[in-house]
């Protein structure tokens, strides 16, 4: 099992200075992905996402990896289907080429109304432009030249070639809790990336019957099982966190994100110290 953290990415606590300071000690900590999230727009009164405050994922990603050297970069998770793939297939690849290949992309099809509405993009259409997004991404890092036509985003590719290509798969865990989002996660993803932001109850069996039906699909060793979770160093009891580390470890889970809920960079960064704490206890750290 590996471990790794939400950067402070939205909210008060986010800031240029608070983005790099955080990638850098998570990484020294041992930490293996420094994680962003993605939302491009916030109606006002809306209950989630809880700010409307965001940096933009892949520019905030970046900047992470300008102050880094070896920790992870990964997105929970781009809506795929609001962002035009042929530009976003461009932008990801250049990530993963100028950070030496540290690039997790997490894409699932999203769920905000006002937010599709927005940026002009059918709900209606998710399913079928996630999907074709996926295709279009790793036709555009793998395929030279390609020719080929994607008739849900309107795309043709004629003999089109897409320079520099990453020297590797880059990895997509496929977000989503639904039957649909499922079956994508195993036919089309590298692994799935599951949200437990409730660990008591219901939701936690939720969970357990989730990972079941993917690990049954894809059994492979390979294939990852990750979660995300609103762990916060500060507020949460780190015997109980450890103990949730070892029921998820027990499931299967191989990835844990933990979200710090802390609205200030400075006791954002002490919320990663106390996480980091539990997940060396855990044996889940690697630190330099």
């Amino acid at each position: 099992m590996t471990a790794g953290i939400h950067l402070p990415q939205a909210g008060s606590a986010a800031s240029a200075d608070s983005l790099r300071e955080a990638a850098v000690l998570a990484e020294q900590l041992g930490f293996a992905a420094a994680w962003v999230s993605d939302h491009v727009v916030v109606q006002q009164g809306s209950v989630y996402p809880p700010s409307a405050y965001i940096y933009e994922p892949i520019v905030s990603l970046t900047w992470a990896a300008a102050a880094t050297s070896v920790i992870e970069l990964g997105t929970t998770v781009l809506v795929l289907p609001m962002r035009r793939p042929v530009i976003m297939a461009k932008m990801l690849s250049t990530l993963d080429i100028l950070s030496n290949g540290r690039l997790i992309v997490g894409g699932a099809g999203g769920y905000v109304v006002p937010e599709f509405a927005t940026l002009g993009v059918p709900m209606s259409e998710r399913g079928p432009r996630t999907d074709e997004a996926i295709e279009i991404m790793r036709a555009m890092w793998t395929d030279d030249p390609i020719t080929a036509d994607y008739p849900v985003h309107g795309v043709t590719f004629d003999r089109m070639r897409a320079k520099p290509q990453p020297g590797r798969r880059i990895p997509i865990w496929i977000g989503g809790h639904s039957g649909p989002a499922l079956r994508r996660a195993t036919r089309l993803g590298d692994g799935w990336h599951g949200i437990l932001a409730a660990p008591r109850g219901a939701e936690f069996g939720d969970l357990v019957a989730q990972v079941l039906t993917v690990r049954q699909a894809r059994p492979e060793k390979e294939y990852v099982l990750s979660v995300r979770v609103p762990w916060d160093g500060l507020e949460d009891d780190h015997d109980e966190i450890l103990g949730w580390i070892d029921k998820l470890r027990e499931l299967g889970i191989t990835h844990i994100l933990a979200e710090p809920r802390q609205r200030t960079k400075d006791d954002f960064l002490r919320s990663i110290e106390g996480l980091a704490e539990v997940f060396d206890r855990a044996g889940a750290l690697q630190p330099l």
